[in-house]
């Protein structure tokens, strides 16, 4: 397999007060005055990694880590800072910020043939791919509505279903998982693995761990942009990060990584003792007042199955003999 992507000492430094920030009236004023200065706010520092083709990278973070403007970056929207490089070998197919690029007062119609031809393509591909988006999307009833009449929900529905006719290289995926109602994202959920399957190179932010944990096969942590880890462990680096979001003690070593996640394991194991122990307790409490036969009975089953020693013998025989 050939390397598909390169991201090298990447760093991304956002300027505020500048001119373009403020405008020309309030620059001169604050020239004027003596006030004007310019704050920088790295976002990403140094961040590097390497993907090879069919590889899916998680990047997990809190909220201000840096994930989606590593993903721009990426995507070429920004440029890395001096000395920082990115190498992407292959079409790209970007699902960032799904609701934003449309016409608000054009039609729904209108609208997926002005987001085609945004994406470069053709007014007859359009054509014959037109019922296949509004029929994914769900939208068949409202193809003549304004843009500004949809939810957001049909918004980005409509966003992602445009989006997924693509056959790219690379895909990068900015919690686009989570768009629309439980059975759209589920529809969502199932096209997308439909596309990674294909062997296609991918990255995906997403605040689900479970979904990183189904998806990737690597992972990269992001804490106040800087690089905590990128390793093929994803399981072990997950499990660290619950228990950093817990604890909030950032890893400064592999040592400190390793304690993070057998602590993670252990709570998680201490917490479903406990659970089992309260629905134990339910359970004895059923028996004991026998408010219900079917209760009784709904308890003894469970009790048989998870804490035998917990029923005496003539409950286990009762239990049995009606089973």
């Amino acid at each position: 397999m050939g390397t598909v992507i390169e991201c090298k000492n990447v760093s991304i430094r956002y300027k505020t007060g500048d001119l373009k920030n403020i405008g020309l009236k309030e620059f001169i004023m604050r020239k004027i005055t003596g006030k004007y200065h310019v704050e920088e706010f790295w976002a990403d520092k140094d961040i590097t990694f390497t993907l090879e083709s069919g590889d899916m990278l998680g990047i997990i973070g809190s909220n201000g880590a840096g994930k989606s403007t590593l993903l721009k970056a990426v995507t070429g929207i920004m440029k890395p800072a001096k000395g920082g490089e990115i190498i992407v070998r292959g079409q790209i197919a970007a699902l960032l910020e799904l609701a934003s690029g449309f016409d608000a007062n054009m039609t729904v119609r209108e609208n997926t043939y002005l987001r085609g031809a945004m994406l470069g393509y053709t007014k007859e591909f359009m054509n014959s791919k037109y019922q296949e988006i509004i029929d994914f999307a769900e939208l068949g009833e409202f193809q003549d509505f304004a843009f500004k009449q949809l939810s957001s929900g049909m918004k980005s529905r409509l966003a992602f279903a445009i989006a997924c006719l693509v056959n790219p290289d690379v895909i990068i995926l900015d919690e686009v998982l989570s768009v629309g109602d439980g059975a759209f994202k589920k529809k969502s959920g199932d096209k997308m693995r439909q596309i990674l399957d294909s062997g296609v190179t991918g990255l995906l932010v997403s605040h689900s761990t479970s979904q990183v944990r189904e998806l990737c096969n690597k992972i990269l942590w992001i804490d106040h942009g800087n690089q905590v880890i990128f390793t093929d462990d994803v399981d072990k680096t997950l499990d660290a990060y619950e228990q950093f979001l817990f604890t909030k003690k950032l890893p400064k070593s592999q040592e400190d990584m390793d304690k993070l996640a057998k602590d993670y394991r252990a709570r998680m194991k201490a917490e479903q003792d406990e659970k089992k122990k309260k629905e134990t307790k339910k359970l004895e409490g059923i028996l004991e007042k026998g408010e219900s036969e079917a209760a009784i009975e709904a308890a003894i089953r469970i009790l048989s199955k998870n804490e035998p020693e917990l029923l005496n013998e003539k409950e286990l025989i009762q239990y049995k003999r009606k089973h």
